[in-house]
C-alpha cells in the first residue's frame, strides 16, 4: 500500500493519510483483520509527526474503520459494507445539494452543471493515467 502525502495539498497532512486509509479500506484494498502498520512506523516512512498520524487513526476508529487492540495495534473493522456505501451515497448527495443551489444561483442549468462534471471527470482521467 502506497501512501502519498502532498504538501502542496490544501488538506491537512491527517485528512490526507485519513482519506487514502479510508479508501483501501472502503474498496477492499485493506480487509477486515489487516494490520496497518503501526503509528510511529508510519510516521517515520511519511516523514511526518506522530501525533499527526494518530489523529488519522483516531478520525478511522471514530468512523468504526478500524479497532485498536492495546499493544497489538490497529486492525481493520468488521464492516456492513452496505451500509459504508449507504453513507456514502448520502454524502455524495449532500455535495451535489449545494453544488445545485450555487449553479442556481449563477443562473447555471442543469446541461451547464452536467457540461462542467464531464469536463472534471475527464481530467480526473488524465490525472490517473500521469
Amino acid at each position: 500500500m502506497d501512501l502519498i502525502i502532498s504538501n502542496a495539498s490544501p488538506k491537512p497532512i491527517y485528512e490526507q493519510l485519513y482519506d487514502q486509509l479510508r479508501s483501501s479500506i472502503i474498496s477492499g484494498l485493506l480487509k477486515e483483520g489487516d494490520l496497518l502498520p503501526s503509528i510511529r512506523n508510519l510516521a517515520k516512512d511519511l516523514r511526518i509527526s506522530v501525533i499527526t498520524t494518530k489523529r488519522a487513526y483516531d478520525e478511522l476508529e471514530r468512523d468504526g474503520l478500524v479497532n485498536t487492540v492495546a499493544g497489538k495495534g490497529c486492525f481493520v473493522s468488521a464492516m456492513n459494507m452496505d451500509l459504508v456505501r449507504e453513507a456514502e451515497l448520502r454524502s455524495i448527495e449532500e455535495h451535489l445539494r449545494s453544488v445545485i443551489s450555487t449553479a442556481r444561483g449563477l443562473g447555471l442549468g442543469r446541461d451547464q452543471i452536467l457540461e462542467i462534471l464531464d469536463v472534471l471527470e475527464n481530467e480526473e482521467g488524465d490525472d490517473e493515467r500521469h
